[in-house]
């Protein structure tokens, strides 16, 4: 299976459950697999067959940013259900990290896989 990546890819975002969570913006990081057959892409060397990067990154800031989430978990949900419906993503693995909300951990996150394994998104679907 095919994958376009986006890894560790920066939101800064109000998310939290505590008072003060709400009233600042933290970093979340962002890793995400997401399938897409680049055979197209790949034959013809043209972007409007591709998967286009910064259009998953700008969908990925706007919808976490937007959202106003406590938890990751309805975080990583919301991007998931929107990447599928607006881009046409088929499956991705997303995970998703809050760095320093743990004192003693670089990291804390969710990792979340959905759509259906080994169906490839689009053009040229088999």
């Amino acid at each position: 299976m095919d994958s376009v990546l986006v890894e560790g890819l920066i939101v800064n975002a109000i998310i939290g459950v505590f008072a003060w969570e709400r009233e600042v913006e933290q970093v979340l990081l962002a890793d995400l697999a997401l399938s897409w057959d680049n055979r197209v892409p790949g034959a013809s060397d043209d972007v409007t067959n591709a998967l286009d990067y910064s259009v998953v990154a700008e969908r990925v800031t706007q919808v976490i940013r937007s959202g106003r989430f406590k938890l990751l978990e309805a975080a990583a949900e919301a991007v998931a259900a929107d990447l599928q419906s607006t881009l046409g993503v088929k499956s991705l693995t997303l995970t998703l990290r809050k760095p320093g909300a743990v004192a003693t951990a670089r990291s804390v996150g969710v990792r979340i896989q959905r759509g259906l394994p080994g169906l490839s998104a689009n053009h040229g679907e088999a």
